[in-house]
């Protein structure tokens, strides 16, 4: 069978497999492990990094020249976001224009501050990155410098997604959030300054509630006596009633 491949053949087979011979050769046991060894290479990269003069220019110097955008995020909800923040350090691009700072446009960049965390405040615009307007980039339907969404969420749970999750298996689950609270129009353009209100006595959950209440459907209890002083609340937590609290 070797017999029938030609001579030509054989010979750049057998070069082939001299430089490969080489090139292992040199890579395991000549050069030196710094110049092959890809963790040097990282951790000599993350000093090199780390060693740069950061220097930041300022939102001030930013408007010197780009007073429109200043404007708008002036009166929109980044108006506490630095521009470095998302720009990266610009002193660079101050003292040299044709140096171009940094424009994310991906979706990985504002989910570092809006994918869901239940740990941020409350009106907080949170998202789930993997089914909201999914692959889409962000600034398709956001202005960076002001990001008002184009069209105000409909429903409660765009922003309260955990307390939404929680209440579908609850026996309010189908009772509405307006039942309960009474939403202002501004809430939903400034959801921390205009807040809903929340039921303040006993007696409204009593409306329910209370045994001479006329829902027979739900659970019934002397309002004089059940709890005593507490409001409801405070022991049971409204969107899931079962869950109580221990005094």
């Amino acid at each position: 069978m070797l017999k029938k491949i030609p001579e030509q053949i054989k010979r750049v087979s057998f070069l082939i497999a001299i430089i490969l011979g080489g090139v292992l050769a040199a890579r395991y046991f000549i050069l030196p492990s710094s110049l092959v060894d890809t963790r040097f290479h990282r951790d000599s990269t993350v000093q090199r990094e780390v060693a740069r003069n950061v220097a930041f220019a300022g939102t001030t110097a930013c408007g010197t020249c780009h007073a429109d955008q200043i404007t708008k995020k002036s009166k929109g909800y980044h108006k506490t976001v630095s521009c470095e923040t998302c720009h990266g350090a610009a002193r660079v691009h101050t003292e040299d224009p044709s140096q171009k700072p940094t424009a994310p446009k991906g979706r990985e960049f504002c989910v570092f501050c809006h994918a869901y965390d239940h740990s941020r405040p409350t009106g907080f615009p949170q998202i789930n990155p993997v089914v909201h307007n999914p692959l889409k980039s962000c600034t398709t339907c956001h202005n960076p410098h002001d990001p008002v969404p184009p069209e105000t969420p409909r429903e409660c749970s765009a922003c309260h997604a955990q307390i939404a999750s929680i209440k579908t298996a609850s026996p309010h689950a189908l009772i509405g959030c307006t039942t309960c609270h009474t939403v202002p129009a501004k809430h939903k353009i400034s959801p921390r300054s205009v807040t809903p209100t929340k039921p303040e006595t006993r007696e409204f959950c009593g409306g329910c509630h209370a045994k001479e209440a006329p829902r027979q459907d739900a659970p019934k209890i002397d309002l004089s006596t059940h709890g005593e002083r507490f409001l409801c609340w405070e022991c049971h937590y409204p969107h899931l009633p079962e869950r109580t609290a221990s005094r």
